[in-house]
């Protein structure tokens, strides 16, 4: 029971330097944080008080605001701390990849399946929902890199479906704050083994290619490859 009490004990200072330090970032982005949390919290409860005076609880009904001033205030503090680290985010290289993360659980995400000298990128993420390539960078030269990651995984992974997004403000673009919320409307097609089977299969593929003694930059004048090597069918 001791060390119950005392790994609680650490533990809640760890997550009030984190509420703070995640107030303090949101309220770099939005300054007016505080007066809307605390007008979130005392119109709650002020409301529920007003309430309890009226059909004459107000002890029960006090106690019962305070607690919903706390939920609401939480909520509203969840939200738009949420809102102002995608708007940190919006625009820098590898933001699509962090959103993925976190998009729940069922989902494996491999992040930079394909990349090009611009720093175009291509994040997959596998899932219930089939297999989804998010890309970020300009959109016309992104749309090179998913044709050829879907031509590529459609030799191993052909009866899965592909669903493929792009990252950004424009005509047909995903905005970084609804990725999330898109790829979890997406239509559920597959079963759990199915989904560990497509990630197997696509782990391999990324195996095959990470393993093969290809020498970086041009192929010397003149050189064969081994005999022992492998062989185009």
């Amino acid at each position: 029971m001791a060390r119950k009490e005392t790994a609680a004990d650490a533990a809640n200072p760890g997550r009030l330097k984190q509420i703070a330090l995640t107030y303090k970032m949101t309220r770099r982005a939005d300054k007016k944080i505080g007066l809307v949390l605390a007008a979130v919290g005392i119109v709650t409860f002020g409301v529920f008080l007003a309430i309890g005076f009226l059909i004459g609880h107000p002890i029960y009904l006090g106690i019962l605001g305070f607690l919903l001033a706390f939920l609401a205030t939480a909520i509203v503090f969840g939200r738009r701390a949420e809102r102002a680290a995608f708007g940190q985010m919006e625009g820098q290289p590898g933001a699509a990849a962090a959103v993925l993360d976190n998009v729940g659980r069922g989902w494996t995400t491999t992040p930079a399946v394909a990349m090009n000298r611009s720093q175009d990128v291509v994040h997959r993420a596998v899932g219930k929902a089939g297999i989804v390539l998010v890309a970020e960078g300009n959109p016309n030269r992104v749309k090179g890199l998913l044709a050829a990651e879907k031509k590529k995984m459609a030799r191993i992974v052909a009866d899965v479906p592909v669903h493929d997004l792009i990252v950004g403000t424009g005509d047909e673009q995903v905005p970084l704050k609804r990725l999330r919320t898109t790829m979890l409307k997406l239509p559920r097609v597959l079963t759990g083994p199915q989904v560990t089977a497509t990630n197997d299969r696509l782990r391999a593929m990324g195996d095959l290619m990470s393993n093969m003694p290809l020498p970086k930059g041009p192929m010397p004048k003149g050189m064969r490859m081994p005999r022992g090597g492998p062989k185009l069918r």
